[in-house]
């Protein structure tokens, strides 16, 4: 597809972490030069690193950086980039910025600002849409006034509702209702957080759609009049409305929904002459009725999935379409090969309610890439995770023949992914890959809400083999033992305190290790040092992660850790005689949960609380995060108060 002349010399990406990154990778093979646009707080990132040249453009807050077109526009012409590439996010939905570029004569690599325009507005898109004959969630179509209008309203569309913020997107200013009372409290809600992240507090109403799937099309078309649908992404797998999983295609769809929903979609795009990709959400109910959702006229976050079912590069799509090139295919030559998972990795504590984490990645290795496993990211070793912007790791690609395969792939890909210094989610991410009812492809937008019930925890993990850990553990203490000759067969290794008695011993191809009457086979060549134990046990490939802790070993697969110390029969005797240092209680206290900004504070000294009322509002990544009792008691003193600034674990409040 590449031709000998690259359609631009030179085009400026204006985003930042993986998505500039991959813009960048892209660029790089078809001979273009880059340009990385970045704020104070990005000075050492890798998309800065990763460019041909860097232009600062402001403070470490996206309003004062990423968001000023002036800056962009500025960069552009101080670089000579004939071209700019916007990414997701931050500008790319600005018609005002592809109207300042086209003022400029540079060329916005993305859609026409009448696009934008038309499709930028939830409640407007929603009328093009009716009027292309696309099928539609029944709904009040118009900006609401009040809480009153808003319960009327949602009476006679018929409960359930979605609450919806006009301009929104990535989950904000959206509720949904299934009375009265929920709607006022949806409405204020709603449009509090949509005037804070868009500046813009209309909301509008639609029927909610129980047991709904979000399936979307992705879709490229070119300036000449050519639109192909590139088959469909299943992204059903949400956490407060914000994408967990995605795939391609969907476990759902039978053929003809697809060549439905994807003529659908063209339909949409031809009706306001698109250009570039482009991606139309939809809602599919249990029976395969699907509802048009929105149209985001830009690339998506999980565009590599359609990638890996095409053979496509979708950002080289993009590039050629807006220097004026047709589309290399028709759609009868589009071919699905395949099957693609995406798991986004992000800085996030799920243990602690998905509170985000910052800080430095003291220790960051990733998967080793190839034709099935991919790995976006803006991030490296000894790099920061920032408090201003999301808090993205990297995004994990599998691909397999089959559905299963991939996502096998995938769980073996997230053991490998070995992150220190932050929070982060893979543990989650890990339950999701062994949930049954995600293997079986039972989705819904639900299913988070519906499995993990009260929040995440350690009992969510799957399953592990205690032997086949302490047989790791083994094989570890007897590799660094053959190093300094302390070799002795007969071991004991205890697995988060509790004794397991097995024998190593070694063998031509590895080593033997007997866990009871079960005999194990360990082929390896972990070393020393390395973090990674990489394995064959009984013929399964397995890879543990291994951090040495004073004498002995963590052990992390599956999300889980276990704690392992490996020891002779007589030390393990004297050990079971050590008393269990007791944790500190902190169970008087209100401590923050996350670092960010205190908002409010709901209670004074001397007040009594009731269990489940509300403390305190934190803020953090532009999200309040309200802090409830989780006890009746008596307010003894406040230790913080709004306005300060919280580290993780900071009194906030005491109790009596």
């Amino acid at each position: 597809m590449a031709a000998k002349k690259p359609p631009f010399d030179k085009i400026l990406i204006a985003n930042r972490g993986e998505i500039a990154c991959r813009v960048m990778r892209t660029c790089k093979r078809l001979g273009i030069k880059t340009v990385a646009v970045y704020s104070e707080a990005d000075a050492d990132a890798l998309h800065v690193r990763t460019a041909d040249e860097a232009v600062l453009i402001g403070p470490p807050p996206s309003t004062q950086s990423y968001l000023l077109v002036d800056r962009i526009v500025e960069a552009c012409k101080k670089t000579g980039a004939q071209a700019v590439h916007p990414g997701y996010g931050f500008l790319s939905e600005k018609q005002e910025f592809q109207e300042a570029l086209a003022k400029a004569g540079i060329v916005f690599i993305g859609p026409d600002a009448h696009a934008i325009h038309a499709m930028g507005d939830k409640i407007e898109s929603k009328k093009l849409a009716l009027a292309a004959g696309v099928s539609t969630v029944p709904g009040y179509l118009h900006a609401i006034p009040n809480a009153e209008e808003a319960v009327k309203i949602a009476r006679e569309v018929g409960y359930p509702v979605m609450i919806k913020a006009s301009a929104g997107g990535g989950g904000k200013g959206m509720r949904i209702a299934y009375n009265d009372e929920e709607t006022r409290e949806g409405f204020g809600s709603a449009t509090n957080e949509a005037k804070a992240s868009f500046a813009d507090d209309r909301v509008f109403i639609e029927k909610y759609v129980e047991e709904p799937r979000h399936i979307e099309i992705q879709l490229i078309a070119d300036g000449h009049g050519n639109c192909l649908y590139l088959w469909e992404r299943e992204c059903s797998i949400q956490r407060r409305h914000q994408k967990v999983i995605e795939e391609a295609p969907s476990p759902f769809l039978d053929a003809t929904t697809r060549k439905a929903m994807g003529e659908e979609a063209v339909a949409l795009a031809k009706a306001v002459q698109y250009k570039s990709a482009g991606t139309v959400e939809f809602i599919v109910d249990k029976n395969r009725k699907f509802y048009f959702l929105e149209m985001n006229t830009r690339l998506q976050v999980e565009h590599p999935v359609t990638e890996l079912i095409t053979g496509l590069d979708l950002v080289e799509l993009m590039i050629r379409v807006a220097a004026g090139e047709k589309l290399p295919l028709t759609q009868e030559e589009l071919k699905l090969d395949g099957w693609a998972v995406e798991a986004r990795l992000y800085a996030e504590d799920p243990f602690r309610n998905f509170l985000p984490s910052t800080g430095r990645l003291v220790k960051y290795r990733e998967p080793v890439a190839g034709p099935d496993v991919r790995v976006d990211t803006g991030v490296f070793e000894g790099g920061e995770i920032s408090m201003f912007y999301d808090p993205m790791i990297a995004k994990l690609c599998t691909y397999g023949k089959t559905r299963i395969d991939a996502i096998e792939r995938m769980r073996r890909a997230l053991d490998e992914f070995y992150v220190r210094g932050v929070s982060h989610n893979v543990p989650f991410l890990a339950a999701l890959m062994a949930h049954p009812r995600f293997r079986e492809g039972r989705l819904t937008t639900n299913f988070i809400a519906e499995e993990f019930r009260g929040g995440f925890t350690a009992a969510h993990l799957p399953p592990r083999d205690p032997a086949m850990l302490a047989a790791v553990a083994a094989v570890v203490d007897r590799i660094k033992s053959e190093r300094i000759g302390t070799l002795q067969d007969k071991r004991v290794v205890m697995l988060n305190r509790e004794p397991v008695a097995l024998e190593v011993t070694s063998s031509q191809k590895g080593y033997a290790v007997t866990v009871g009457k079960r005999k194990l086979k360990v082929e390896t060549f972990w070393a020393p040092g390395e973090p990674l134990f990489h394995a064959k046990i009984d013929g399964q490939a397995v890879a543990v992660q291994v951090d040495a802790v004073g004498s002995g070993w963590r052990l992390i697969s599956e999300g889980g850790q276990a704690e392992a110390l490996v020891l002779t029969p007589r030390q393990a005797e004297l050990y079971a005689l050590m008393p269990v240092k007791a944790a500190p209680d902190t169970s008087k206290f209100l401590l923050s949960p996350m670092p960010g900004l205190l908002s409010s504070i709901a209670v004074t000294e001397g007040q009594d609380v009731k269990a489940g009322e509300a403390l305190a509002v934190v803020e953090a990544m532009k999200m309040e995060n309200v802090l409830r009792a989780a006890r009746d008691g008596t307010v003894r003193t406040l230790h913080a108060k709004p306005g300060d600034s919280l580290r993780v674990d900071q009194k906030i409040i005491e109790f009596a």
